[in-house]
């Protein structure tokens, strides 16, 4: 870096450039140490330095910060704190500004209840469509706290006083300790077997993340979203935010907060139902004036019953006359009609159309039978040509010029003696009947003359 007599700086100048420089470096650093030399003006600030057993560094927590603080830190308390980097121009210090403070050792439990946040937020049970709305007007309040806790006290003092009348069961539960997420979902349980219920409170008074642990259970957060009863989670004070707050269908910053949700305030109610009323009574009074005003009109409209009697049987009269000429002219019409559609079915009478059809259907009738009788004679005709042209072929007529058909007892023809022993039954068949012969003996031809006489 060069020096020249431009770039001598103020002391002023100096530490604001270092302070944008450290602040510009560091991103907001988390820091565990011991507080000591602490001091607490009146203005709300807290001023105190932060150390360990080689080094120390200032800090300072502005009251914005420091009213949201559980607990107020005290000196040699070992805490953990969120701040940025700066520098106190005014005298050069290096010191931190603190925005959060908690004890030490709840560190791993902020990352254990971040990690289970964004788990239970991916799986949905955070998503605003599964919140269910809470009744205008509850008839049966469940309470979900320790009996012996501020919180329960809380609630009531409220419900007296806005709404005294609201039933309200108990359901206690440890809700600080190992065996409170236990005792807080067989609670919930308990509530939706009564069945009595139809909107739920759980919560409890305020404390360390430590004391609020059991509202961030995992098992717990399950079960309040299956639950089928609105729930207000009311745990801790309204900095204090749990899992269930997240998980539950309304969160409340404070147990009496939760109260005021629930119940309408009698109040209210009762200044509306005199509005109400009073704009009732208003429209029942316009609404009979109007009637009284209308019914006067009616009197001076209404007749004596004699005059519109005689009124409707004149009229009735007129009726009867005009329907008396209505039907006749509507029977005349009919008559003229009938008279017309006789003569058109003189006209068109079918008498001469049935005698030329049955003159007609004679002649048909005649040549049918001319041609069925030329038919027949011609195909009689044409049998007996082929009745002749068959016989002239037929086996029966070379049997009547003297011939034979001889057959063994398997009906086989026989057409050589070898074909024959002595003693078969053989069977000749004559034009005009079958006999039955045994063989004696053989006469074997000893001649082609013989052959040829045979």
């Amino acid at each position: 870096m060069n020096l020249s007599t431009s770039s001598v700086l103020s002391v002023s100048d100096l530490n604001a450039q270092a302070r944008t420089l450290l602040e510009s470096h560091f991103n907001l650093v988390k820091i565990e140490g011991e507080i000591s030399n602490l001091a607490r003006p009146s203005s709300g600030h807290l001023y105190f330095t932060l150390k360990d057993a080689k080094a120390q560094v200032r800090a300072a927590m502005f009251r914005n910060r420091a009213q949201f603080l559980r607990t107020l830190p005290k000196e040699g308390d070992r805490v953990q704190v969120t701040a940025r980097v700066s520098l106190y121009e005014g005298r050069g210090d290096f010191q931190l500004i603190c925005e959060q403070m908690a004890p030490a050792g709840q560190g791993d439990l902020q990352q254990a209840f971040e990690a289970l946040r964004q788990r239970l937020a991916q799986a949905g049970l955070f998503d605003v469509q599964h919140k269910r709305p809470l009744p205008k007007f509850p008839h049966h309040l469940g309470i979900i706290t320790s009996p012996s806790g501020a919180a329960i006290h809380d609630i009531l003092q409220v419900l007296q006083r806005r709404y005294p009348g609201l039933p309200i069961t108990l359901f206690p539960s440890a809700v600080q300790g190992s065996e409170a997420p236990a005792q807080l979902i067989r609670a919930l349980q308990q509530a939706q077997t009564d069945g009595q219920c139809d909107v739920l409170i759980l919560g409890r008074g305020g404390g360390s993340l430590e004391d609020l642990w059991a509202f961030n259970n995992e098992h717990l957060a399950q079960s309040i979203f299956a639950c089928k009863i609105p729930i207000i989670s009311a745990v801790g004070h309204e900095v204090d935010v749990t899992i269930a707050d997240l998980v539950a269908d309304i969160r409340a910053a404070t147990p009496s907060a939760a109260a005021e949700l629930v119940s309408p305030d009698q109040q209210v109610l009762q200044r509306q139902l005199r509005s109400v009323e009073q704009a009732l009574t208003q429209q029942m009074q316009r609404h009979l004036l109007q009637q009284r005003t209308h019914l006067q009109h009616l009197r001076k409209r209404l007749r004596h019953p004699g005059d519109r009697l005689r009124e409707q049987s004149q009229r009735l009269d007129q009726l009867e006359l005009r329907l008396g000429r209505a039907v006749q002219s509507q029977l005349d019409e009919q008559r003229i009609a009938l008279r017309q559609l006789e003569l058109r079915l003189k006209r068109a009478t079918p008498e001469k159309s049935l005698l030329s059809l049955r003159q007609h259907l004679n002649q048909l009738e005649h040549q049918l039978r001319l041609k069925m009788h030329e038919d027949v004679k011609h195909r009689q005709l044409r049998f007996q040509g082929l009745l002749a042209r068959l016989n002239s072929v037929s086996p029966l007529a070379t049997l009547e010029r003297g011939y034979s058909i001889l057959r063994n007892d398997q009906q086989e023809l026989i057409t050589s003696v070898k074909n024959v022993s002595a003693g078969d039954i053989l069977h000749t068949q004559l034009c005009d009947g079958t006999l039955r012969s045994q063989v004696l003996t053989l006469d074997t031809p000893s001649s082609n003359s013989d052959l040829e006489s045979c």
